[in-house]
């Protein structure tokens, strides 16, 4: 059987960190790179496998998700707050970050939450890749979604 390799991705606009741990816990590689497709495609290639990953629920993280989900055994997004009770500390960076969410998903304790398919997500208009331009208030509003749906 193969070993599983579990990575922690702390998901920013321009940036995703990431920690790559192995079943027992030690650290296989850390970093950080840009987040672009290209960037994501070139550091896939890098992976050992199979590898399951775990990220944040972010403005920035279904783009991403839908990227990696065909490369890994699994991807999976954390609820923010449920998150933040579990891997609570004083200390907080992006490498730290990364770590507690891959060691969240290696011990199981990830409090994962729903990813609406991809197609419900164009629906919604909340399927972007960040860019240099920020979007118009209007289209993150709870209002313009329900509205749309009318």
């Amino acid at each position: 059987m193969e070993n599983m390799y579990y990575i922690g991705l702390d998901v920013h606009k321009k940036t995703i960190g990431y920690c790559v741990k192995d079943g027992s816990g030690r650290i296989y590689a850390e970093a950080e790179i840009p987040a672009t497709r290209l960037d994501l495609d070139t550091w896939m290639k890098t992976l050992p496998q199979p590898w399951t990953a775990a990220m944040e629920a972010t403005i920035f993280t279904a783009w991403i998700y839908d990227h990696l989900k065909p490369h890994a055994a699994a991807v999976k997004v954390a609820h923010p707050l449920m998150l933040r009770a579990i891997a609570a500390a004083k200390k907080k960076n992006d490498r730290i970050d990364a770590h507690k969410i891959a060691d969240c998903l290696r011990c199981n304790f990830l409090p994962e939450c729903y990813m609406a398919s991809t197609e419900i997500r164009e629906q919604l208009g909340n399927n972007r890749e960040p860019s240099d331009q920020w979007w118009p208030d209007e289209s993150l509003s709870l209002v313009s979604i329900w509205c749309r749906f009318l």
